[in-house]
């Protein structure tokens, strides 16, 4: 495995390095543009960038703030009224 090819003016370690801001939405827009493009071009990264995609987005859902009893009560509610009217 070869962690310092380089694509995109980025070697695989640099990609690694900004993966979690890649994934934020938090790099500038040429910077994902060439993640973008070495992760497309290295099979490696494109592999590790989606475990780690994967792992990122299973734990926000699990982390998310859970919706406020009083909403969620209010609207099963109005659902109830809705659906009986």
């Amino acid at each position: 495995m070869e962690l310092e090819r380089e694509i995109a003016g980025l070697r695989c370690s640099q990609v690694l390095e900004v993966l979690s801001q890649y994934l934020d939405g938090e790099l500038s827009a040429d910077l994902a543009s060439r993640v973008e493009q070495h992760v497309l071009a290295c099979d490696w990264c494109r592999k590790f960038g989606a475990e780690f995609a994967a792992v990122v987005n299973s734990l926000r859902e699990k982390l998310a703030a859970p919706e406020p009893l009083e909403e969620r009560k209010a609207r099963e509610l109005w659902s109830g009224l809705e659906a009986r009217l």
